[in-house]
């Protein structure tokens, strides 16, 4: 049963997380919009952006590896310190260099998704505060409320900076303003996380060895250290898959192949998103019936399937169903897959190996697009974008059930 402690940190890690994933909506719409309006050319811009991601997954590993030895609190907080301030730099100067720093030590977002060191250490400390068998639910709805908070984030974000240039405001200032409401929502992520108790930290006997405290490890492991290099190689393989079939990607397919016109495709991708989003509420009753790992293999295999299907469809109403259809079952895996790695790690190693898995999953989906650039450039190699896409992610899901298999969470252990 919850305490009342374990409830209010629950109630404000949602918040937290809702209120981030609206920042990273807002500000994504209009990053690449406010560095071209301070005069910067499409190779910078880039460089810029792909700097950032790097640069976010290297401080997102050096701050969830050590989260639960120095305090998930005090982490949550100097993240909170970091994007205040990044949001403020940025907002305020136009020195090239400047920007960089800002958008790295900022937890900047260029895709408007999860980005930075919050989400390993947030999953660590609700997994700390909700019983084993609530956990997966709980997942699953974070997963869900944040996605529907970064759509709103995105809508406002458009909206308002076309509602401010209405009124007369120069594109760069009503940029400006959404800059300035980002570094806004790093101060309400601070008083947030200050508000959390003791009860989201690993007990005080959790990391002590059999004789004495644990020796510090750069990683921040010790006992998962080698299931959580296994899966990280897994978890690798199935990013770089993701990494051929990106959403500019699979929009840039169907223009080339069926002449879709932009209106056509955000139907499409809007109804795809929320399709994904409700697909992650219906892997919780499946999860309790068939186990964490089964519900994540045998829901993203045929998923898999389906997408190496679409460029086969001949018309783009086929194609498309195909596409929707796997968006209805391809998201189960991600509250699954988040359960399970809490699940089967020790609680004072929870926030260092979601760090880990998260950020090889960031490097992973950076190598796909590289190969899968000069296929798109040729009409008759495009399609093997999906196919090879699809084909890496079903060698992941059959090389993690057989090494897994037999590795339970608690709350399945009479199965």
């Amino acid at each position: 049963m919850p305490t009342r402690a374990s409830s209010a940190a629950f109630r404000l890690l949602l918040a937290a997380r809702m209120l981030r994933l609206f920042a990273y909506g807002l500000l994504a719409v209009v990053l690449a919009l406010y560095l071209a309006a301070l005069g910067f050319s499409g190779a910078r811009i880039g460089l810029l952006l792909t700097l950032t991601l790097l640069g976010g997954a290297g401080l997102s590993m050096v701050i969830s590896t050590r989260a639960d030895r120095l305090g998930r609190r005090r982490m949550l907080q100097l993240g909170a310190v970091l994007m205040l301030g990044g949001g403020a730099v940025m907002g305020g100067t136009d020195v090239y260099w400047l920007l960089i720093l800002a958008a790295i030590l900022g937890v900047i977002s260029p895709t408007g998704g999860e980005v930075g060191p919050f989400l390993a250490i947030e999953q660590a400390c609700l997994a700390q505060v909700v019983p084993d068998a609530e956990r997966t639910r709980i997942f699953a709805w974070s997963h869900v409320t944040g996605f529907t908070a970064n759509a709103l984030g995105a809508l406002t974000g458009g909206t308002l900076a076309m509602g401010l240039q209405s009124a007369g405001w120069t594109p760069l200032a009503s940029y400006r303003v959404l800059i300035w409401l980002y570094a806004a929502c790093g101060l309400g992520l601070l008083w947030l996380f200050a508000r959390l108790g003791t009860e989201v930290e690993v007990a005080p006997t959790a990391g002590m060895g059999p004789a004495g405290p644990r020796p510090a490890s750069w990683h921040g492991l010790h006992q998962s250290k080698a299931r959580i290099a296994k899966l990280s190689a897994l978890f690798t393989l199935d990013a770089a898959g993701g990494g051929f079939i990106v959403q500019s990607f699979v929009a840039y397919w169907f223009h080339q192949k069926f002449g879709a016109d932009p209106g056509t495709l955000g139907a499409l991708f809007f109804t795809a998103t929320l399709f994904s989003g409700l697909s992650a509420l219906v892997a919780v009753p499946l999860a309790k019936r068939f186990g964490l790992l089964n519900t994540m293999v045998f829901t993203h295999l045929p998923s898999n399937v389906l997408l190496m299907l679409v460029p086969f469809m001949p018309t783009f109403g086929l194609a498309a169903a195909v596409l929707l259809a796997r968006h209805l079952i391809s998201q189960m895996d991600v509250p699954t897959r988040q359960s399970y790695v809490n699940a089967i790690v020790p609680p004072e190693e929870r926030s260092a190996a979601n760090g880990i898995t998260t950020t090889v999953r960031q490097f992973g989906t950076a190598v796909g697009p590289v190969i899968a650039g000069p296929l798109l450039a040729v009409p008759a190699l495009a399609g093997w974008c999906f196919v090879i896409g699809g084909g890496l992610k079903s060698i992941y899901d059959l090389i993690i059930w057989r090494t897994f298999n037999r590795v339970k969470p608690p709350e399945e252990t009479d199965r």
